[in-house]
């Protein structure tokens, strides 16, 4: 008889064994603080050796927004939309959320690779807390973003608590995501240099910085497609919101949530199923 199966006899689990899925979340969600801890850690550490600190958090889309909003603003003339400052502010406030979960979440589990092979602990938990981290910096800009589209003549408006269930499926949609990249950096590590170049395509072609009904109005089975793409529908539903920047079909809400329930179930599933190889790949 092997020492494998004698331990197994003895009643010893085996060090790293996968869960069962259930008490495999459950024991994910024993850890909530231990997320929580982590996403504020790393939320601070990312800017405390800078002079203007958490500022940053809101600096950057800022600086963003007006360098590409600029830059497109012009190349698009009069084709650009109507409100295009508070258009654009909106759009890339909204898409850095997703940025985040997209990047960091990639380099979850890589990035803490002393962590993994040291303690035993279920691996999903450093995921999440980067969609914790970067939900809390989105909370931050959000409280900016309002004097913001004021100033552009954009003040709250009882439709603006529509807002919370949106982002509690966009949440949810960049929660799967983040499971999604954090494994496929895992078992291919040269994926992780690929996909800032897929975050910034995504960047450009989801109508962060441009009315794609306006630049594709010649092209209408690419518009169609537009209609199942998840990033668009955020971006559409939230400046609808915020800055009454034209309607969206009421049908993205249903489309929205379903898309964003799945992506969360295949992340899950897909990231537990590889949580054996985690620190030994």
């Amino acid at each position: 008889m092997s020492l494998a199966q004698i331990a197994q006899e003895a009643g010893l689990p085996r060090v790293g064994a996968r869960p069962p899925l259930f008490r495999y979340l459950g024991e994910v969600w024993q850890r909530r603080e231990f997320i929580a801890t982590m996403a504020r850690f790393r939320m601070r550490s990312e800017v405390e050796g800078n002079r203007l600190g958490i500022v940053w958090i809101v600096l950057r889309p800022l600086l963003n927004a007006l360098i590409y909003g600029l830059i497109f603003g012009l190349l698009q003339g009069n084709s650009r939309p109507e409100g295009y400052a508070a258009y654009v502010v909106v759009g890339v406030f909204i898409f850095e959320f997703f940025t985040g979960c997209f990047n960091d979440g990639s380099k979850s589990i890589s990035g803490n690779r002393n962590l993994v092979q040291s303690l035993n602990f279920p691996r999903m938990t450093l995921p999440l807390a980067t969609v914790v981290q970067r939900f809390l910096s989105l909370c931050i800009t959000l409280v900016v973003l309002v004097p913001i589209l004021a100033i552009f003549g954009h003040y709250p408006r009882w439709e603006w608590l529509l807002m919370v269930p949106l982002l509690a499926l966009f949440t949810l949609f960049n929660t799967g995501i983040a499971f999604i990249t954090a494994r496929l950096t895992v078992h291919v590590a040269d994926l992780s240099q690929l996909l800032p170049f897929v975050s910034r395509i995504l960047f450009y072609t989801s109508g962060v910085l441009f009315n794609v009904k306006t630049i594709l109005e010649h092209h209408p089975a690419i518009l169609t497609l537009y209609d199942y793409h998840p990033i668009y529908q955020v971006l559409q539903i939230s400046r609808s919101i915020l800055v009454e920047s034209g309607s969206y079909p009421l049908h993205y809400w249903p489309m929205l949530a379903g898309i964003s329930l799945a992506t969360l179930i295949l992340g899950v599933l897909f990231f537990w199923s590889a949580e054996e190889r985690y620190g030994r790949d």
